[in-house]
């Protein structure tokens, strides 16, 4: 995989096709895989690039001094998509995590087309159930790491109502959520990326970026699923009524993660729209 060099550190990335440009962003606890129905559906005709953010299942490590929030997050997805030069027609296309609002609000300039895919937004933040566990685990010493070990018994993953079983309306499968946990469990750095980013979360951030982006002028696609557990499907309606222009589109038999639950319609939906 290619890696850009960025001011907190590297990136890898996958980059595929050709045509217009999309980047597809995970959550926290995910690597690019969970798009790779979604990546390879749209790679048929357009330029498909999806990074591995160090949100706890990267492999690269980011400097140890990096000054690492969920802030300097979204500023690094600009930071990033600025050193790739994607154009301004690129779509930014983010899914459970609330990154891309926050890097909307600050540079509306990069974002000007973007799609919010059953994402934290308003006062959902940090996210019921698996999100408020991971934030309050990182605030023991060892917790982290701990939660890593406590989620490798398969069977522990699929525990209705927790971790990664209230993000979809199917299942997670297990060959993902080994990838995504293996760096947890072995990477101190990489615990100590994802610790970072907990510890400096802010209850109020997604609602500032939710009135910044009253006055957003690019345009917006909102897609949710309707059987939603984490993500309110209402936050989705409300982000459609906020944001001037939006779209919105409700799927049936999905969850928060709609690039496992629904890829194809998902694809469909950012196709459509990028045209």
């Amino acid at each position: 995989m290619p890696t850009a060099e960025l001011s907190l550190g590297p990136i890898a990335y996958e980059d595929n096709g050709t045509g217009q440009a999309v980047l597809l962003i995970h959550g926290l606890l995910q690597n690019g895989d969970v798009w790779r129905a979604v990546a390879a559906d749209l790679a048929a005709d357009h330029r498909v690039i999806v990074p591995t953010l160090p949100f706890g299942s990267h492999r690269l490590p980011l400097r140890p001094d990096a000054d690492f929030s969920p802030r300097t997050a979204a500023l690094l997805i600009g930071e990033f998509a600025d050193a790739l030069e994607l154009p301004e027609d690129a779509v930014f296309v983010e899914n459970d995590s609330g990154r891309l609002q926050q890097l909307a609000a600050e540079r509306p300039e990069r974002v000007r087309r973007m799609v919010i895919a059953g994402c934290e937004a308003f006062d959902n933040y940090p996210p019921k159930s698996g999100g408020t566990l991971m934030t309050a685990a990182a605030k023991v010493p060892g917790g982290i790491y701990a939660l890593s070990l406590a989620l490798t018994p398969r069977p522990l993953r699929r525990v209705p109502g927790t971790g990664f079983a209230v993000m979809t309306a199917k299942e997670v499968p297990h060959e993902l959520t080994d990838a995504w946990l293996a760096p947890l469990r072995g990477d101190r750095a990489v615990r100590a990326d994802l610790v970072k980013y907990l510890r400096n979360t802010r209850r109020d951030a997604m609602l500032e970026a939710a009135e910044a982006l009253r006055g957003y002028t690019g345009r917006a696609l909102i897609v949710w699923g309707r059987q939603d557990r984490m993500m309110p499907p209402e936050h989705g309606r409300r982000l459609a009524e906020l944001i001037p222009g939006a779209e919105l589109v409700e799927l049936d038999e999905c969850g928060t993660l709609i690039p496992l639950d629904q890829p194809k319609a998902l694809a469909e939906a950012i196709r459509e729209f990028a045209r």
